[in-house]
């Protein structure tokens, strides 16, 4: 049977995280999805994990990079090979609520809409809740959707019928956002989202999020290389991207007991 849900996940040297993911996985209420993981040439037990898990599932599919090439390149092969009508994204450090793909999948039907994303939580490396929640907009148009990165990519689904499959540049960082970019320029519709919280994502000490200066140059190369703007139009949208990432941004957090 053909699945309804591709899910992506590129792994590297994620032997601490990547049986978390999985098992959210499994845990779905939504069952009628595959699992397509890239390991990028990992130097850990990743591998083994993953291969007690392929025994067990035949929905569950393992592609080996013969070498290091970074995320991009893994989710494009992972996308190459995905067979579903909708591609979801969910990084080996991260996980789903049981309810996310059936809760999602049946609002986009609903709202007959080509991309959606959630809400999610955040936890540091070991898992533990910091009970902090970064609320989703409601509504996200292309041109907001350029000035800021608003869709954690755990969340993001987009419709393969519609948009047909979406391929990144090879950015070592911040591709995810260029891959919505992509997404929200081919929809006929804006993005909406789901307000619930339906994932967790892992703080990460090592993230670009705690290299700001990598988080700048990355951006620019979003709107340089990736959306081919010329110099001066990405050095004013770096400057719109400041501007909501220190002041509007934030707002989307929310924190609780």
């Amino acid at each position: 049977m053909k699945p309804e849900v591709s899910i992506i996940t590129p792994i590297f040297n994620s032997e601490a995280f990547i049986k978390a993911a999985l098992d959210s996985v499994l845990s779905q209420s939504f069952k009628n999805w595959e699992l397509i993981l890239v390991d990028d040439a990992s130097t850990d037990n990743s591998i083994s994990i993953v291969e007690i898990y392929l025994k067990k599932h035949s929905n569950i599919t393992l592609i080996k990079q013969e070498r290091n090439s970074g995320t991009a390149v893994c989710r494009n092969v992972a996308t190459k090979a995905a067979n579903g009508n909708y591609i979801a994204f969910l990084d080996a450090d991260d996980i789903w609520q049981p309810s996310k793909l059936e809760k999602q999948i049946a609002f986009m039907k609903t709202q007959n809409i080509e991309v959606c994303f959630s809400s999610y939580d955040l936890m540091d490396e070991k898992g533990n809740n910091l009970f902090t929640t970064i609320k989703a907009l409601p509504k996200l148009t292309y041109d907001k959707l350029l000035k800021c990165n608003y869709i954690g990519n755990l969340t993001g689904i987009y419709n393969v019928k519609t948009l047909g499959k979406i391929y990144t540049s090879k950015l070592r960082k911040r591709q995810d956002w260029l891959l919505w970019l992509y997404a929200l320029q081919r929809s006929k519709t804006p993005a909406l989202s789901v307000q619930e919280s339906l994932a967790f994502y892992r703080v990460r000490t090592d993230g670009i999020s705690s290299n700001k200066s990598q988080l700048i140059k990355y951006n620019f190369l979003v709107y340089k290389e990736g959306l081919k703007f010329s110099t001066l139009k990405s050095l004013f949208y770096l400057c719109l991207f400041l501007f909501e990432y220190v002041f509007i941004k934030p707002k989307q957090r929310m924190k609780h007991n």
